[in-house]
């Protein structure tokens, strides 16, 4: 496994465990550090660009990501979203131009998950990094966190055993370097189930905004996928139905069904085994915060390795962690809400509260992701 001295002297070998937009993030923030970092994942490849997953890249991750020239091909690939507005029946609830915010880029764009990671990887390769796919972490236990030990099972059921200054997990919500560390994973679930489809169109469409509509209960989100695709979630099983579509469908090109859950680990360290992304943290998709907030904590780890400072890691992360949190959690609550009170009371104030510029601006602030601390190692005003 290659090394570098950090900046207290050390000579370090990384291994990351899951090669996601996090993972591919911290290897790619590690290399142009002048570290080599190795990088596996059991997946046979990066998802499938059919399968929109992660959806939003927001200003916080183009500014993480421009230092590696990684931003300036996501801003070219992505679509841009103009426009957000909520509405319950006929009345808006809120209404935002995501381009009213400051700083190099606006608040978000819309570029499927495996477009982004694919967009990763080509950049990584130019540092002489590839993903190992079929490579799987193997660890029922790390029984000293500050010498971590796995084995690495590959697709042709070969065995390795390494031992890594400093292990990664960026393995998704099913970690295994997580349950490996006996780390608890404690959170809730919400009782109803989430539904979404994406559709390809055969005329032309608006894909310059989303929408959330509210139908109390229940409702039906829209959100661009590329220029003539179109994401709808929704808390209602038969919520097909009920889309009013713009244009012919020429097809359905991704269905899926999730229960939403807020959980995290804390620490979200150990010694020399760190977690990031859904490794550490899942809520729910609201605000476009899960694969943003991920790497953020990837290039914050990157950094910190690169100081000498890796273990501030989770005491930096986790109060930006728990905020996003209850952030999303208040706005899931606040679209899902079922007490008649509850709904009117939201209706009323809600446009109200958004007249002033002081909320939009820091609800847009939020949607950007500028609402955590600011990366030290970039000087650009937000």
């Amino acid at each position: 496994m290659a090394e570098r001295i950090d900046g207290e002297g050390r000579s370090r070998s990384i291994l990351i465990a899951g090669a996601g937009p996090v993972g591919l993030t911290a290897a790619l923030e590690l290399a142009r550090r002048g570290f080599a970092p190795r990088i596996v994942d059991a997946g046979a490849g990066p998802i499938p660009l059919e399968e929109s997953r992660a959806l939003g890249v927001n200003a916080r991750t183009l500014t993480l990501l421009s230092p590696s020239g990684v931003a300036g091909r996501i801003v070219a690939a992505a679509q841009p979203i103009e426009r957000f507005r909520a509405r319950s029946g006929e009345r808006i609830l809120v209404q935002l131009d995501t381009r009213n915010v400051k700083g190099r880029f606006s608040a978000i764009r819309a570029l499927s998950q495996g477009a982004t990671e694919r967009l990763l990887i080509e950049v990584l390769a130019a540092h002489g990094i590839a993903p190992e796919w079929r490579t799987a972490v193997v660890a029922e236990t790390i029984a000293d966190v500050h010498k971590p030990e796995v084995v690495l099972r590959r697709g042709d059921g070969t065995m390795e055993t390494v031992l890594p200054d400093i292990l990664i997990g960026a393995d998704g919500a099913h970690s295994v370097v997580r349950k490996a560390l006996g780390a608890g994973f404690p959170g809730e679930a919400l009782e109803a189930f989430f539904y979404l489809a994406d559709f390809r169109y055969s005329g032309p469409v608006d894909t310059h905004y989303g929408e959330v509509s509210i139908f109390d209960p229940g409702l039906i989100a829209r959100l661009p996928v590329s220029a003539d695709t179109i994401r709808y979630i929704s808390t209602l099983e038969d919520f097909e139905s009920r889309i009013v579509h713009l244009a012919a469908v020429a097809e359905k090109t991704w269905a899926s069904q999730f229960r939403i859950h807020f959980r995290h680990v804390e620490p979200m360290a150990r010694g020399n085994v760190f977690l990031a992304g859904d490794a550490a943290h899942i809520h729910s998709p609201a605000g476009a915060r899960g694969m943003n907030l991920g790497i953020e904590d990837a290039c914050w780890l990157a950094w910190l390795i690169a100081e000498g400072r890796e273990q501030e890691y989770s005491g930096l992360r986790i109060p930006a962690v728990k905020q996003v949190l209850k952030q999303t959690y208040g706005l899931t609550r606040l679209v899902t809400m079922r007490n008649p009170l509850a709904i009117a009371a939201r209706n009323l104030f809600a446009p109200l509260l958004l007249r002033f510029g002081p909320a939009r601006r820091t609800l847009l602030r939020s949607v950007a992701g500028y609402d955590t601390p600011r990366p030290p190692w970039i000087d650009w005003a937000e």
